[in-house]
């Protein structure tokens, strides 16, 4: 009552203070217009809204709990008992790093797509009828990759508020800490997913009033449906939907502070926190401003409305295109301790040797942490100009397609997730650790058949899944595992594919295997004093850090 008291003074006071600004004109009409005015309206209103409100009927706590999409995700995935979850929640996790390569591959397709429709429509040429279909397919994967990034984005989110009741009332024991955090991480990295997807792809195809318009026209044939686009730029610019992410932030970095020095090593914690540091929307939705998010929807029922040309350049969107485009929008936080050392490129141009087997650690890559093992990427080797006359195969039909990329130097030929590629040596090298291999039964002509198998490979897809069995698509280690056929190849089934690591084509220098060392750097320094020992001490530790093989 005190409350409705003082509202009752303060409302008359604005009212008289009204009357006398305005006459006779209806005080509240008046009292709405200006910004205090509303304030204090709202604040008089309060009471009486809440007064007014029907009483909701009582809800069994359990029932709703048990309601919660989250909650039925745990209770069908996880089963009742800590050591049933952990085991499943590994695997979940296995799975989800599938779908973030899967993610990730997809944005570099979209990217390159973007790029070459723009120049064709800087250069007046028309849609053809392949770049409609790849138009429709790309926005078909598109939207089924988001609705599984979504699934995981809320497949967690409701253990932001747990407590020994929620448990109780779905009658299965609680989640340890270190889980608890490792879920909800994953689901905050699976938000920052969608967002970088739109902020570093989907946003090139907006601010474009053509590729804009067709990807919102309505395609039976394709069963897609009117204004997809639109409706994706909706959820982008959504306040509840940051506000959600915000909140989620804000308990990892809480909880990531206090963490053990022994969960750091855990490889799912490490592969999870680089996911959610490298994000590019990371910081940005951590300090956004609602005025940002108004003028966003703005300009966005404004494009929608009239259709006129959305500018993202106004807000930075198109300035993070073009500065994460080639990147995929993945942040690195700093550049190897092998990057830009004029000695470490002498010391291998002098050592390596066409058909050399190369494999990496980088530490602050993402790969690294997904990947099983110490070492996190391999590559091939193909060799010089030099090199390859000396072979007499430089006038080969597979390797004339390449001059031009060997002569620049670009003799790395390597699986990223735009798909194979060739690259410099001076590019490669941004890394900590190079591991350079050698088979020395091979002769000429076994090394020159290697480098055409090598070559043959080029502009096959990234394989996300890491399925050996498969030739169509590769991922780093299988481009190796495909060329050098004559090498028994150690292998792993993991959730029911053939996967080949680089450490498995590592461990094949140790114990007197097939291959040879030629140069091994660690932490930026040419190891010299036993060079073998070392390595595989190292993947030794790493194999022991691996949560399937708990301390």
């Amino acid at each position: 009552m005190l409350f409705l008291h003082k509202a009752k003074a303060l409302y008359g006071k604005t009212r008289y203070k009204a009357k006398a600004l305005y006459g006779n004109q209806n005080p509240l009409g008046v009292f709405l217009m200006g910004t205090n005015c509303r304030t204090y309206f709202v604040i008089f209103m309060i009471p009486f809204i809440l007064l007014g409100c029907p009483a909701q009927p009582v809800v069994d706590n359990k029932q709703t709990i048990r309601n919660d999409p989250c909650w039925q995700h745990a209770l069908k995935t996880y089963g009742t008992t800590a050591k049933t979850m952990t085991r499943a929640f590994y695997k979940e996790i296995a799975d989800y790093q599938s779908l973030v390569e899967e993610s990730l591959t997809a944005r570099a397709e979209m990217i390159k797509l973007a790029k070459r429709l723009k120049d064709n429509i800087r250069r007046d040429k028309p849609l053809s009828g392949y770049d409609l279909d790849t138009l429709n397919r790309g926005l078909l994967t598109y939207l089924k990759l988001r609705k599984k990034l979504y699934g995981a984005a809320e497949s967690h989110e409701c253990w932001l508020n747990t407590s020994a009741e929620t448990f109780e009332a779905l009658g299965i024991e609680p989640i340890s800490p270190e889980n608890r955090l490792k879920g909800i991480m994953l689901s905050l990295s699976a938000a920052l997913q969608l967002y970088d997807n739109y902020l570093l792809a989907i946003s090139v195809f907006e601010e474009d009033d053509k590729l804009r318009r067709f990807l919102n026209e309505r395609d039976s044939g394709y069963d897609i449906g009117h204004n997809e686009l639109a409706k994706v730029t909706d959820s982008y610019n959504s306040f509840s939907n940051r506000e959600r992410v915000r909140t989620a932030i804000k308990f990892y970095e809480a909880e990531v502070a206090k963490v053990s020095s022994s969960f750091q090593e855990d490889s799912h914690f490490g592969y999870l926190k680089l996911l959610i540091e490298q994000s590019a929307s990371y910081n940005m939705t951590k300090s956004y401003s609602p005025l940002y998010i108004i003028g966003r929807k703005l300009d966005f029922f404004g494009a929608v409305t009239s259709d006129i040309l959305y500018h993202l350049g106004n807000d930075g969107m198109n300035l993070f295109s073009q500065l994460f485009g080639d990147t995929i929008g993945l942040v690195e936080t700093r550049t190897g301790k092998l990057y830009n050392r004029p000695d470490v490129l002498d010391i291998i141009a002098h050592r390596i040797k066409a058909g050399d087997i190369l494999a990496e650690k980088t530490p602050f890559r993402l790969t690294d942490k997904f990947i099983p093992g110490y070492f996190g990427h391999a590559a091939i080797w193909i060799g010089t100009e030099v090199e390859l006359k000396r072979l007499g195969i430089w006038n080969h039909p597979v390797v004339e397609k390449y001059h031009e990329q060997i002569q620049k130097a670009h003799s790395v030929v390597e699986a990223l997730r735009p798909g194979i590629v060739m690259n410099s040596m001076s590019h490669f090298l941004n890394i900590d650790d190079i591991v350079i291999l050698r088979n020395p039964k091979l002769d000429g002509k076994a090394i020159a058949e290697r480098i055409i198998l090598t070559l043959r490979q080029m502009g096959k897809e990234y394989d996300f899944n890491f399925d050996v069995e498969t030739t169509d698509k590769l991922v780093c280690s299988e481009l190796v595992y495909t060329v050098y056929t004559g090498i028994e190849w150690p292998t792993k089934k993991t959730l029911g594919r053939f996967t080949v690591s680089p450490d498995n084509i590592v461990s094949k220098a140790l114990n007197d295997g097939p291959l040879k060392l030629v140069a091994f750097f660690h932490a930026g320094e040419l190891v010299q004093d036993n060079p073998l020992e070392l390595i595989s001490q190292l993947m030794g530790d790493e194999i022991a850090k691996s949560p399937l093989n708990p301390r």
